[in-house]
């Protein structure tokens, strides 16, 4: 009866009582479930009659059929879904009823997301109606600037503006490297290219969403994906050195200026709309860079080695610039399925 059964273990309790040599009791046993979907990656496998079903952060899933005091065995099959299945019902998986059970694994924080998206409502309240706006025609004209829209006039225009200006600049190559892939959401249709994509125009404003939206764990990444584009841009020692270095000299450049120049700066913040959100986009930014750090250094399994990089992630661009250079390469990650075992019937 047991020749050709898959047992995996659900977390279930001693059970004394059952013995495998009634065969009611193998009856009993013989429960088909649907295919296990190959799309889960399972950071680790074990054969036999323990297999621990963990996330990325080294949680362990708790099935919502599991009782105290209960066995609960699930077969899978390769012949395809049973209709009758007394275990799982039409078009239900594992995966699914996973996340029904509300627990952490499933991946998704409702009062996290609520929080974001409320702290993003406010945010753009906040731009759009209560920050300063005393001076739009002098705004225009400093943006025609930054964006060299505007030949020499002969205007100066302030070092520290001008650092900030470049820093946002770079702010969005950060982000890429730290969410593709490690940041992608698996269990939703939302993809994450699109937000970073739009984060060169507008920061943190443009990544709010989707990290309101983000559902981990990221999806799994296979070695061809490693030599196509874009992974093997970001995923590159090079540009991440070349923007550790170029983020360096802007910050010298800036803190080099001169007192004028930092009193002239607050005094458009105080005056200025954009100067004024552009600021805000910048402490967005790297406060929530440290978050994206760890979830990147425990993706790559890094977190024993690196943790000590976490609080130079505080450093506003330079602490997360820098974990970019020592983090190590990113490894395939292929979907398996999860190990299972034949035991043959010898009675």
């Amino acid at each position: 009866m047991l020749a050709n059964a898959s047992l995996i273990s659900c977390n279930f309790s001693n059970f004394p009582s059952l013995t495998l040599k009634s065969p009611d009791t193998r009856n009993l046993l013989h429960l088909q479930a649907q295919n296990l979907r190959p799309r889960i990656p399972f950071p680790e496998t074990r054969t036999g009659f323990s297999i621990l079903f963990r996330t990325q952060h080294h949680k362990t899933f708790i099935f919502p059929f599991q009782q105290t005091g209960l066995s609960q065995i699930c077969h899978s099959t390769l012949n395809g879904p049973d209709p009758e299945d007394p275990v799982l019902k039409d078009g239900d998986s594992l995966e699914s009823k996973v996340g029904e059970s509300g627990n952490v694994a499933d991946g998704r924080d409702w009062t996290t997301s609520i929080l974001l998206s409320v702290l993003w409502g406010a945010l753009l309240y906040y731009v759009f109606n209560l920050a300063p706006n005393q001076t739009p025609t002098r705004d225009m004209y400093f943006l025609k600037k930054l964006l060299n829209l505007k030949g020499d006039d002969g205007f100066r225009m302030n070092d520290v503006l001008v650092s900030l200006w470049y820093i946002m600049g770079l702010w969005p190559l950060v982000y890429s490297k730290l969410l593709i892939p490690t940041g992608r959401s698996s269990k939703s249709n939302v993809v994450v290219w699109p937000f970073v994509v739009l984060s060169f125009f507008g920061g943190a404003y443009a990544l709010l969403p989707y990290f309101v939206l983000w559902k981990p764990p990221p999806p799994p990444v296979e070695e061809t994906e490693l030599s196509r584009w874009p992974l093997n841009f970001l995923e590159s020692k090079l540009t991440a050195g070349v923007s550790l270095a170029a983020g360096l000299g802007i910050i010298t450049y800036a803190g080099l200026a001169n007192g004028d120049d930092w009193k002239e700066f607050f005094q458009y913040f105080r005056e200025s709309r954009f100067i004024h959100a552009t600021c805000l986009d910048f402490t967005l930014l790297s406060a929530f860079a440290p978050f994206w750090v760890y979830n990147d250094m425990t993706a790559r399994k890094w977190f024993d080695k690196g943790s000590w990089l976490l609080p130079l992630s505080l450093v506003p661009f330079l602490g997360p610039a820098l974990y970019i250079i020592l983090r190590p390469p990113l490894s395939p990650l292929p979907a398996k399925l999860c190990s299972t075992t034949s035991e043959p019937d010898n009675t």
